[in-house]
């Protein structure tokens, strides 16, 4: 198989790739659909200007840790990969709302969306995500300005299969609530270190999730105090993984 008819092409942990790198690969595999560059901080927007301008398909990208990659990129994004339906933004620590506010406005087949370790973002942005009506899969581990506000737009997802809310200090029960009653098919959720959350939204959980919840981290939850498995596994019989704090 040639260049020309690549579809897939893996650059993780290729930390002297740059920019002009990316630009050949753009020339020579106009078909490309899948790119991950995972942890490079040499790669910087003018990569993905020369993606958008060479590559029309692309459905999957992995930025992750790309800590040089700004707002610029989303714009590119968002005017030229509609139909993107992968995107992992971990630690990509530029970003600010105006750019992820423009890509979900544009870009609402995104069905796997990674902002971990994206602190900067704010409810102006995560109210966006209401636009994602097959999204499936969310990270937003270290959201710290994630608010019940904002979770109250993410519960629109109701396609959602895994939620990770880890270390998301400022929600409330009011705002999980909000996610167990309108996303039924949750399977993993991760409520890591939240303080605000107590067996109130494990018991609504249990109302709305129980047949489909396998995955439950409600480590550090300390006014969760249905800790022992005889008590999770009565509200959720599906579980398989679950960690509590001692």
């Amino acid at each position: 198989m040639s260049f020309q008819d690549l579809k897939h092409f893996n650059l993780n942990g290729c930390q002297k790739f740059t920019d002009n790198g990316v630009e050949a690969i753009a020339l020579a595999s106009p078909k490309l659909k899948y790119l991950s560059i995972y942890w490079n901080v040499r790669i910087t927007d003018q990569s993905i200007k020369h993606l958008v301008k060479n590559c029309n398909d692309i459905v999957s990208l992995n930025l992750s840790g790309c800590k040089n990659i700004t707002d610029q990129s989303l714009y590119l994004l968002a005017n030229h990969y509609k139909e993107i339906k992968h995107l992992n933004l971990t630690r990509c620590v530029k970003l600010t709302d105006d750019g992820l506010m423009q890509l979900l406005d544009n870009c609402r087949s995104i069905e796997d969306l990674n902002l971990y370790a994206d602190s900067s973002f704010t409810d102006k942005s995560y109210e966006k995500m209401s636009n994602l009506s097959e999204l499936r899969i969310l990270d937003l581990c270290g959201a710290q300005y994630l608010s019940d506000q904002g979770l109250l737009s993410i519960a629109k997802c109701r396609k959602l299969v895994s939620l990770n809310l880890t270390w998301c200090v400022c929600v409330t029960d009011v705002g999980v609530k909000s996610i167990a009653r309108n996303c039924p098919f949750l399977e993993f959720l991760s409520l890591f270190g939240i303080l605000g959350v107590s067996d109130s939204s494990l018991e609504t959980f249990s109302k709305f999730c129980s047949d489909k919840l396998t995955t439950l981290d409600v480590n550090g939850c300390i006014n969760i105090k249905r800790r022992s498995k005889s008590e999770l596994l009565e509200l959720f019989p599906k579980l398989t993984c679950f960690k509590v704090h001692s």
